[in-house]
């Protein structure tokens, strides 16, 4: 096998790929990257059985052929390669890399020991533009759980019907979810997808422009999209169980609501937060219905205290109520619309976060009990 490719457009895939590398592989070659050399083309994959990622660039391949090699080990190497073609020549299992006047090599591992990748080519795939799927991705991803004791809710639960694309996810203390009624799908479907393997999604869709294939079945997903550089494939093991029944949980009357700008509000919980973070995390929303006001509070007894006041459009009774600081920041965070809505009814209860205008979006967040 005999390759050359550029040093710039290996070191961007060698990149993307390392952060799905198993940590402590349960077999040798999981550790390493499966590297295939084919009709002008080469690609890279890595796969922990759960989570997979293939990946393709132009190249001159001389003569085709495929190995595993070190996947952290390359990319170490080839990041600090100077800016150039690399040429990459493998013999019997050991890999030998030129760049300039540098001369590598490394041993590696026959390619039939790699696992082979699901592919679902025979599954009709879904079409979403990719301006579509990054922004759900990037308004409900952030509320999931990180806690594997709970592993359905360290996933995103996806559902598709005539009546659109919805994406939802929960920590059992927060619930955002997004809706896409441009999407529709005739035949229902429901499933739920590791947050980890979005997030690598999410980084990949961020250099990309176009629509991107979604495939499912019953066990495995697989996300396909097509760059500048080739075409780029992330496929995981979908997360069994049964999601809860969240939209039970989203309130359909308020007896309150408050519309504010969503960028004061977040610069002052990320003031606030400073001092709120001292003692227990905790920011206190005091909404004045006389003076058209919601003062943000904490306190932190050997620190001090901190208080702001922001402009609102405040229907019903004055309350106060407290939140979890990050999760109130996160929430913000997640939304574009220059104003915001929260919406909520006693102290105790469920409140709603939600942009006006744009994209139909969901933030629940729990209040935090007043002693």
């Amino acid at each position: 096998m005999k390759l050359i490719c550029s040093q710039g457009d290996l070191s961007a895939k060698l990149s993307l790929l390392s952060r799905v590398v198993p940590t402590n592989p349960t077999h040798p070659v999981l550790a390493n990257v499966l590297v295939t050399a084919e009709a002008q083309r080469l690609g890279l994959a890595v796969f922990d059985l759960s989570l997979g990622m293939q990946v393709w660039l132009p190249a001159t391949v001389e003569t085709a052929g495929s190995i595993t090699l070190p996947a952290r080990f390359l990319s170490d190497i080839i990041s600090r390669l100077p800016s150039s073609d690399v040429e990459v020549e493998i013999e019997d299992l050991s890999a030998t890399l030129t760049c300039g006047m540098g001369h590598y090599q490394m041993q590696g591992l026959a390619a039939d020991e790699f696992p082979a990748l699901p592919t679902l080519d025979e599954v009709e795939p879904l079409e979403i533009p990719v301006e579509l799927l990054l922004e759900g991705l990037q308004a409900t991803l952030f509320a999931a759980s990180t806690d594997e004791s709970k592993q359905i809710l360290t996933g995103l639960h996806v559902s598709t019907s005539a009546d659109g694309l919805e994406f939802a996810a929960t920590d059992g203390h927060r619930l955002a979810i997004a809706t896409f009624p441009e999407t529709m799908t005739e035949t229902p479907m429901t499933l739920t997808i590791p947050a980890k393997a979005l997030r690598e999604l999410e980084r990949m869709l961020g250099r990309v422009a176009s629509a991107i294939s979604f495939r499912f079945d019953n066990t495995q997903a697989a996300f396909e999209l097509t760059t500048e550089q080739g075409t780029e494939r992330l496929n995981c093991r979908l997360l069994e169980g049964q999601y809860p029944t969240y939209q039970q949980l989203v309130p359909t009357q308020f007896a309150r609501q408050v519309t504010l700008d969503r960028q004061a509000l977040l610069s002052g919980v990320e003031r606030i937060a400073v001092l709120a973070a001292r003692k227990n995390n905790i920011i206190r929303l005091r909404l004045n219905s006389e003076e058209q006001q919601v003062a943000l509070s904490a306190e932190a007894p050997e620190f001090g205290t901190g208080e702001e006041c922001i402009p609102a459009q405040i229907s019903g009774e004055s309350v106060e109520v407290a939140f979890n600081a990050k999760y109130l920041s996160d929430g913000l965070k997640s939304m574009a619309a220059q104003e915001i809505q929260l919406q909520l009814n006693e102290p105790t209860m469920p409140a709603i976060l939600s942009p006006l205008g744009g994209r139909k979006v969901t933030y629940l967040i729990m209040p935090i009990q007043i002693r």
